[in-house]
């Protein structure tokens, strides 16, 4: 099984080694906003340069000669800003609107030639000399750090250092891989075609439901961001130094209290997994998330992305792989067995009934179980087609809950 881990480690810089990469910072910044220019053309998204090879080859020279940047650094730049505009491509291909890209957090990333990693600090390239700020761990031992970057089993793939401009904290998200000790990767092809998949989908009214009929509710989470909020703009119109002062602990506090509920969430979540005996957690791919369910606030949007982040890094703990499926239609088509009928009209706001066979249940609870059927539709249909799958046979179960939710029957997992 293919398991990666990302480790966050917070740095400890000087005053010197923090403006070298400040500086560092504003100058990638511009190479990703100079190749976001180039790429980009209002006409028609057909004229939109997404060829990161041809990009790199018409900036490169140019992008050098205008900063003091390494050449990783130009080329990673490069590389985000290409992607970037790829993604909003695929949107404009959809009928989306879309803009140009733009770069404005201080973000930049690192390979293994503009970052070396020791025990207790990290050498980065910068536009002046390399810095080497030492790492903030914890206590404890063996730190994530340790087990992960420092292992023999893990390898080191790529970082982002990101700056916190409400902490005024740099903050080094470093990627890892594991490896069968021989620095091959562990292959998921070697997998038991045999799998127990757990669906799940993401909401506005429950944050997250289960195949298995798991509803961990959002209620709790949207009164507290209601609450932070309200508390924000009390404070923001005694407009004095204090008030700023209260501002930026009040904000990592809040920052502290999302972490920690989705964290609780995750565990939750593998916990059902593991529990039911599932093979693979199955989330809908979150590409155009805000477009698909436009009642959702930011807080919503984030909480969907680190709940699939940290279930992806939690889960090949346990066993467990994560998935992602197209979301097409997971809401309006009929889980029911045999049936798979696809209407808008099924769907009105949190219950679903299918206007053929008559199926009715929670709605977010037939999503899931669609998300997860797809995936076992698709894993089936490969295992079936590969040359190297024997006679073709493949057991791939979805884990449902029996009976149906009618969505009072649920049971929030996640409170406080």
């Amino acid at each position: 099984m293919d398991v990666r881990r990302t480790v966050v480690v917070k740095l400890a810089v000087s005053d010197e080694q923090r403006d070298a990469l400040h500086r560092t910072a504003e100058q990638y910044l511009f190479c990703a906003n100079r190749t976001a220019d180039y790429c980009w053309s209002d006409a028609s998204y057909t004229e939109c340069k997404t060829n990161k090879r041809q990009v790199r080859d018409a900036l490169y020279s140019e992008l050098r000669e205008k900063t003091d940047l390494q050449a990783q650094l130009v080329q990673a730049a490069i590389r985000r800003a290409v992607e970037a505009v790829k993604a909003c491509v695929e949107r404009w291909k959809k009928g989306q609107r879309v803009s140009c890209p733009t770069f404005t957090a201080e973000t930049m990333d690192y390979d293994t030639r503009s970052a070396t990693f020791y025990r207790n600090k990290v050498s980065l390239a910068t536009v002046e000399s390399r810095v080497e700020p030492s790492f903030v761990l914890p206590a404890e031992s063996p730190t994530p750090y340790e087990q992960y970057v420092l292992s023999e089993e893990f390898e080191f793939r790529e970082s982002t250092l990101r700056y916190d401009a409400a902490t005024d904290e740099f903050y080094l998200h470093i990627s890892t891989r594991q490896t069968d000790g021989n620095d091959a990767e562990v292959s998921t092809e070697t997998e038991h075609p045999d799998q127990t998949v757990l669906g799940i989908d993401l909401g506005v009214n429950s944050l997250a439901v289960s195949s298995t009929g798991t509803f961990w509710q959002g209620d709790d989470y949207d009164h507290w961001c209601r609450e932070f909020e309200r508390r924000r703009g009390e404070i923001q119109q005694r407009g004095t130094q204090a008030a700023h002062n209260a501002l930026v602990r009040l904000g990592k506090r809040e920052e502290a209290w999302r972490k920690q509920y989705i964290h609780t969430v995750a565990n939750e979540l593998v916990s059902e997994a593991v529990d039911h005996d599932c093979d693979v957690i199955v989330f809908e791919d979150l590409t155009d998330i805000r477009e698909r369910l436009p009642q959702a606030k930011w807080h919503h949007v984030w909480a969907f992305r680190r709940l699939f982040e940290y279930v992806s890094y939690k889960a090949p703990e346990q066993g467990v792989s994560v998935e992602q499926v197209e979301p097409n239609h997971t809401s309006q088509r009929c889980s029911r067995t045999g049936c798979g009928f696809t209407h808008e009209d099924n769907r009105h706001g949190e219950h679903f009934k299918c206007q053929k066979c008559g199926y009715e249940v929670n709605a977010d609870y037939n999503g899931a179980k669609n998300i997860g059927a797809r995936y076992a539709r698709k894993r089936i249909h490969r295992l079936r087609s590969s040359p190297t799958s024997g006679d073709g046979d493949a057991e791939v179960d979805l884990r449902i809950t029996g009976g149906t939710l009618s969505g009072k029957s649920y049971r929030p997992i996640a409170g406080d």
